[in-house]
This record gives C-alpha cells, sequence and structure tokens, in this order.
C-alpha cells in the first residue's frame, strides 16, 4: 500500500511509438497534474492506425497476466484510480474486469474511469463481440464513464436526436451503475460547435465545444485522463470539472491546429501535422484558463 497521499493510476491503453493517442496522450497530463502513472500498453504500434503504414504488436493475455502477477508479487500494486481506454479483443476487456475486481479488494475506493472506445460518426472500428463486454461486464463496474454519442447508443441501445434523448441515454447509464457518466462529444450542437454534457445523478451540466476544420486523433484518451484528473484535484465538482477539462483540450487544439494550418495553409491537413501539441502546452494542462462555462440543464 503507498504511504503517501499522491494519487496513483494504473492506466491499460493503446500506446504508440510517435504521436499521442492512448497512454502516449494520457500519461504526461497526469503527471504534470501530480499524478503517479503505471502503465501498461495493450499495443505498441509506430503511429496511430490514421497514416498509412502502421507497424508493431499487440500485448498477449497472457503476458498482461505476468505483467499484473509481477506488480502484485512486490506489493506495489494499489491504485486510487484505474484508466482504461481503446482495446480490441473481448477477451482482454474481460481480463481487465477481473483486474479492476482485485484491485478493488486493494482498495475500496479505487475510482475505476472507463473510456468505452468503440467508434464514431455512426460506425464501428473495433470488433462487433467488444460491445456486451462493454455493456453488460465493464460499464457496470465503472465510476466514470466517458463515452462519445456513438458509443453511448450503442450501449443502451437508446437514440440521441435531442437534449432530451441525451438524458434518457445518461439516466440509463446511471441504471447500469455508473456514478458519473460524461458525454465528451455529441452532435446536438450545430455546425460550428459540440455538445458535451456531464451528470452525477445529483446534477447536469452542459458545455459548447467549438469544432475545428480537422479531425484530431488522441483527444478522447487526453479527455478521460483530464476528466478522470481534475475530479480528483476538484474533489468531484461536477461543474469545474468540466470546464477544466474542456478549457484543456480546448486550447492544446486550437494551438495544434493553427500551427498546421501555418505549415499547411489549406487542403486536408496530413496526420502529422495534427499530432496533439501536449509537451509545448505543459503550463496550460497545469492551470487551465476557462473560457467556456458550464450550464445547469438537470439538478
Amino acid at each position: 500500500m503507498s504511504t503517501d497521499s499522491t494519487p496513483r493510476v494504473l492506466s491499460i491503453q493503446s500506446h504508440v511509438v510517435h504521436g499521442y493517442v492512448g497512454n502516449k496522450s494520457a500519461v504526461f497530463p497526469l503527471q504534470v497534474l501530480g499524478f503517479e502513472v503505471d502503465a501498461i500498453n495493450t499495443v505498441q504500434f509506430s503511429t496511430h492506425t490514421g497514416y498509412k503504414h502502421v507497424k508493431g504488436t499487440i500485448l498477449k493475455n497472457e503476458e498482461m497476466a505476468e505483467l499484473m502477477e509481477g506488480l502484485a508479487l512486490n506489493e506495489v500494486d494499489y491504485y486510487t484510480h484505474f484508466l482504461t481506454g481503446y482495446s480490441r479483443s473481448p477477451d482482454s476487456l474481460k481480463q481487465i474486469a477481473s483486474i479492476i475486481t482485485k484491485l478493488k479488494q486493494k482498495n475500496q475506493n479505487l475510482i475505476y474511469v472507463c473510456d468505452p472506445v468503440m467508434g464514431d460518426n455512426g460506425k464501428m472500428y473495433v470488433p462487433d463481440e467488444v460491445l456486451p463486454v462493454y455493456r453488460d461486464i465493464l460499464v457496470p463496474l465503472a465510476d466514470i464513464l466517458t463515452p462519445n454519442q456513438f458509443e453511448a447508443e450503442q450501449i443502451t441501445g437508446l437514440t440521441m436526436n435531442d437534449l432530451d434523448g441525451a438524458l434518457k441515454i445518461i439516466d440509463a447509464l446511471h441504471g447500469k451503475g455508473v456514478k458519473t457518466v460524461v458525454l465528451s462529444s455529441t452532435d446536438l450542437g450545430d455546425e460550428e460547435n459540440m455538445i458535451g454534457i456531464a451528470s452525477n445523478k445529483d446534477s447536469c451540466y452542459k458545455i459548447v465545444i467549438p469544432k475545428f476544420g480537422a479531425t484530431f486523433t488522441g483527444t478522447g484518451d487526453l479527455f478521460a485522463a483530464l476528466f478522470m484528473a481534475w475530479s480528483h484535484k476538484t474533489n468531484k465538482n461536477l461543474k469545474l470539472t468540466l470546464e477544466k477539462t474542456i478549457a484543456t483540450l480546448q486550447h492544446i487544439v486550437k494551438d495544434t491546429f493553427d500551427k498546421a494550418r501555418a505549415v499547411q495553409p489549406t487542403g486536408k491537413v496530413s496526420s502529422a501535422l495534427i499530432e496533439l501539441r501536449l509537451v509545448q502546452n505543459k503550463t496550460t494542462i497545469e492551470d487551465p484558463k476557462i473560457t467556456i462555462e458550464a450550464t445547469k440543464i438537470k439538478g
């Protein structure tokens, strides 16, 4: 068991050698915000899959089990937080569920943050067999859940056409046992803005998120990590956590986009130019300036 009050997180996600997705997107911001981070990489790829060529390896289930066994044997498997992201394997997700159970035996106050990465914009980019494992096994174990609109619809079987539909989906996810539900992005805004929604049963807030003319990779991973960190740092102040998370994301995305456009003024921006500028925005990660306030919609 840890002897100090530093929050300790185990993060099981993908890893890329170049760029920022999965653990590469989550670990640095968490460390900057004062977390000790132990990371297990479910894959080790050269880049994210948006590039033309992707090379690398996938962590086998027995290898993950071996790593966890090593942590347990050395008695360094005490965590305050557990974060999971992209996984293509139903068996791997079931293994993660058993890891959560063991970690909660060590610390019953462990906070599990689940980013159920399955797809976006109406299509799945993981095997269909992953969905029931999230829906029936992992989501009920989650303290904080950060799906996008498509993922939330898949998990609940409900459709989100308006704010009322979004609230029905959030209620359904609370009904599965999730304490805090955060819809990281929805299509409920307009051409220029997305809407994010966060709910903790007692209250619910929405926030307007301006869009940029590019598709960024790793923002969902960053969102989940930031939301977890600020939830801890604000003592679960939902409004402030949502505002700090979005303020950080928006600053990083705008800076990344502006720098990319300075190099490539027109056309679709190349993947290499819009890798999130995390290191360059360390001061923003530490102390984001809130420019967009969240609005209470319930509670």
